[in-house]
């Protein structure tokens, strides 16, 4: 048995999101953080915003909740407006929090997510 524990051990590798519209959902990711996308069948893509990958899937119905899943940006003002540009929905303005400032934000879909950065 392999005793050593690689450094991807209990982090976050991937994240999956039950889609209704994949090239929608790729439209919106695409021009709002620049992510880049391949295409795994009609019903599959995984994205990669360059550091972690994940996947839109068509195969199961959307739900919202769960976990936050919150990405990093360096200018938030300028991150909102593009967010707002292609579809997305503020739920929560620009707000201070211990270690930056964030908002929340809904996709197509209503995923509710979040963007930080520090102070």
């Amino acid at each position: 048995m392999n005793t050593e524990v690689s450094r991807e051990d209990c982090c976050i590798n991937y994240i999956e999101f039950n889609v209704a519209d994949i090239a929608r959902s790729k439209d919106f990711y695409g021009k709002a953080f620049g992510w880049t996308f391949t295409d795994y069948g009609p019903n599959y893509c995984e994205f990669s915003d360059g550091n972690m990958k994940g996947g839109f899937s068509g195969d199961g119905p959307v739900t919202t909740g769960g976990p936050l899943v919150v990405l990093y940006g360096a200018d938030l003002p300028a991150l909102l407006n593009r967010i707002k540009a292609v579809g997305g929905k503020i739920v929560k303005p620009i707000f201070e929090f211990p270690g930056g400032l964030r908002f929340h934000f809904t996709d197509p879909d209503s995923y509710e997510l979040a963007v930080w950065t520090e102070v």
